[in-house]
């Protein structure tokens, strides 16, 4: 009886639904993998090659310029993102004001509209308070989106707060700066880790609103993959997706041990 059970739901129906859902979305990457071993820069398998390898660590300059203006924006307008999301939100659900739920409301609003619409307005922004396009703008645009992310995740993380907690500290003496950073902070620490993880990789792969927002000299790898695509798919590309993949697997076991083991001690 039980191994016809377990016979059973090997086959179900929704068990093959997961199967070819996983499919779907892993098979593009393990082609990428696949050809970035192949020796020839088309879609005929003409033999294994370390080429594209040696190509991507030696002799792409501009890439890993485009990699490293990536990586600088994505750390910077992550932490700032996280520290005014975190802030805001802890705000919103420990003080009473007028206006808290308008202001609530409004602050979803770069997480609803369509990149191209909160490209265009930033573009059209810089453009009218003449800041010059560049770095610093991208960094702004990257805080600016990544903002409703971080305050939709620590607002979830401390609506399973128990404020009981705040009242015990401050009836031990605990100033309100102290309760903030040894009792609130540590107690959603995981949602902050989480909202900052998802920055970074939402900084990382976006394109529409960095695309407006971007200058001379400031391209970001997002950009340099698609000023290098519309000529044909490079097989350096390929090799980087799979370092960059491989980079993230650990990036996220990584965290995924960290944050158990934070949130076995809060």
């Amino acid at each position: 009886m039980k191994s016809n059970y377990k016979s059973h739901r090997t086959l179900s129906f929704s068990n093959l639904c997961l199967f070819f859902t996983i499919l779907f979305l892993f098979l593009p990457l393990f082609v990428v993998i696949i050809y970035s071993f192949n020796s020839d820069k088309g879609m005929n398998w003409s033999g294994f090659s370390l080429e594209w390898y040696k190509q991507l660590f030696t002799s792409s300059t501009t890439l890993w310029t485009a990699f490293g203006n990536s990586v600088l924006i994505a750390l910077t307008s992550s932490l700032t993102a996280t520290v005014l999301g975190t802030l805001a939100s802890v705000g919103i659900k420990w003080h009473n004001f007028k206006g808290k739920k308008s202001i609530t409301v409004v602050s979803y609003l770069p997480m609803i509209l369509p990149e191209v619409i909160i490209g265009i307005s930033m573009l059209i922004f810089f453009v009218a308070v003449n800041i010059p396009l560049g770095l610093f703008t991208i960094f702004i645009a990257h805080t600016t989106f990544n903002l409703p992310f971080v305050f939709m995740l620590v607002t979830s993380r401390l609506d399973e707060f128990d404020f009981s907690t705040i009242e015990a500290a401050r009836d031990l003496g605990a100033k309100e700066n102290q309760t903030l950073t040894k009792v609130i902070l540590p107690s959603i620490s995981p949602g902050i880790i989480s909202s900052l993880l998802m920055a970074v990789t939402m900084s990382l792969e976006d394109f529409v609103i960095t695309f407006f927002v971007s200058g001379p000299g400031s391209g970001t790898l997002p950009l340099y993959v698609y000023s290098s695509i519309r000529y044909g798919v490079s097989p350096v590309i390929n090799a980087l997706s799979f370092v960059m993949i491989l980079g993230t697997m650990v990036i996220a076991f990584t965290f995924r041990k960290f944050l158990k083991l934070v949130a076995a001690n809060t």
